[in-house]
């Protein structure tokens, strides 16, 4: 059944009270909230744009019908629809809007990367590929210029990634002199997140982000290496920042040492949506590179397991997570990055087998069809809060290529289990 032919959701006669079996047979969700008409919706409801004057790749209606089919499959259990068109068309409105204040060899744009890259193994379009070569021969395949900085490390990943494609030694031959370089001199300083009493603090992983940024790297290089000392470097350290800022009573991560004794307005402990997504995207990541019989990997699939099932709980009705897990009123705004990053690793964890169906498809497909409702006609992605540190207001028509990456993340997850869930 072609798009177009699909009623939108938010339709008065198609409000239905829709309930999603769990495992348990009498256990069942609550009724699912009818989501609101998205504000970037707001023109004629048969696809025909009344705001651009140029033609969008992807129709506003397409986008609201994707959003409706996706309630839809959390209604039947189990079925998803590829959103393909969206993605490269968010993809291609990053790379005709480049944001400069942002260095083409950093995480910013290393996270956008990973999502282009992601993208390049789903779609045919030849532009993509080419665009992700032509950022690694303008950076001279160099990661950024911190020696042991966690965050420019992260366009790492996409350089292994594209040596795995090309097989040019040019590709990872900076990263793996920077990676050996840090092996032969390591840093031994505390974790504590303070310039004045640990002014060497960042150059450890000091930070929960830098779970996303870093490991993923050095893991993937001993992946296209051979070479084990990458990955059981970036194993040993994970655990060590694991260790300083997991709380296994939330089974959430602290975002830096900062935050232990913060509280929020309601008196909860402060954890931050983007540094968990970032937490757990890095958790998928590292178990993607990971040798399947790796004796470390058991305990990298219970920490993700646990921090699934908390983060599942802790989903607003909308589909969204506020930047504040645990005192989301004090910031209502939806935010898409955090959601972003929630989506992708859990549906990433649908895909690998390491979540059961029942309890987190239902998860998934709200947190997707929120996430859809954040792209505007021409593909760009908005509600994401601006670089920070923890929970904060924004404008939600704030955009950034890192929330960018991170749909894109997601939508190539989504993309899989529609394949899945095909006939």
């Amino acid at each position: 059944m072609p798009l177009t032919t699909v009623a939108p959701p938010w339709r008065d006669d198609l409000r239905v009270v829709r309930r999603v079996r769990r495992r348990s047979a009498d256990r069942t969700e609550p009724v699912l909230p009818v989501p609101a008409r998205p504000k970037h919706f707001a023109g004629r409801w048969n696809g025909v744009s009344d705001a651009p004057r140029r033609k969008p790749l992807v129709r506003r209606g397409s986008i609201v019908l994707l959003a409706g089919l996706i309630f839809a499959a959390e209604a039947r259990g189990a079925e998803f629809v590829s959103p393909l068109p969206v993605l490269e068309q968010a993809a291609d409105w990053q790379l005709a809007h480049p944001a400069p204040r942002w260095k083409p060899d950093g995480w910013h744009y290393a996270t956008f990367y990973a999502g282009v890259m992601a993208l390049v193994e789903i779609s045919a379009e030849p532009r993509f590929p080419a665009a992700l070569l032509a950022m690694g021969e303008g950076n001279g395949w160099q990661p950024g210029a911190r020696r042991y900085h966690a965050d420019d490390h992260a366009v790492g990943q996409t350089y292994a990634d594209l040596f795995a494609r090309e097989h040019a030694p040019a590709m990872i031959a900076p990263l793996r002199a920077r990676f050996d370089d840090i092996l032969a001199h390591p840093k031994d300083d505390n974790l504590l997140f303070d310039p004045e009493r640990n002014p060497d603090g960042l150059d450890r992983w000091s930070w929960c982000d830098a779970l996303f940024m870093a490991p993923p790297a050095w893991v993937k290089l001993s992946q296209v290496t051979g070479e084990a000392r990458y990955r059981e470097f970036a194993i040993r350290q994970w655990w060590v920042t694991s260790d300083f800022l997991y709380d296994p009573a939330e089974r959430l991560y602290f975002r830096d040492s900062r935050f232990f004794s913060r509280r929020e307005k309601n008196g909860a402990k402060v954890f931050w949506a983007r540094a968990n997504g970032w937490v757990l995207g890095g958790l998928v990541r590292m178990l993607a590179a990971l040798p399947p019989a790796h004796p470390a990997r058991p305990r990298f699939v219970a920490q993700f397991r646990a921090m699934a099932g908390r983060i599942a709980e802790l989903q607003s009705a909308d589909g969204f997570w506020r930047s504040s897990l645990l005192d989301p009123a004090a910031f209502p705004e939806p935010e898409s990055s955090g959601t972003g990053f929630f989506c992708y690793a859990l549906a990433c964890g649908l895909n690998e087998g390491l979540l059961d169906r029942a309890e987190f498809t239902p998860v998934v497909a709200r947190a997707w069809a929120a996430l859809l409702s954040c792209v505007k006609p021409d593909g760009q992605l908005t509600r994401v809060q601006p670089v920070g540190s923890m929970p904060e207001q924004f404008d939600p028509d704030a955009t950034e290529p890192f929330g960018v990456g991170a749909f894109l993340l997601a939508g190539c997850q989504i993309h899989r289990l529609a394949a899945r869930s095909a006939p």
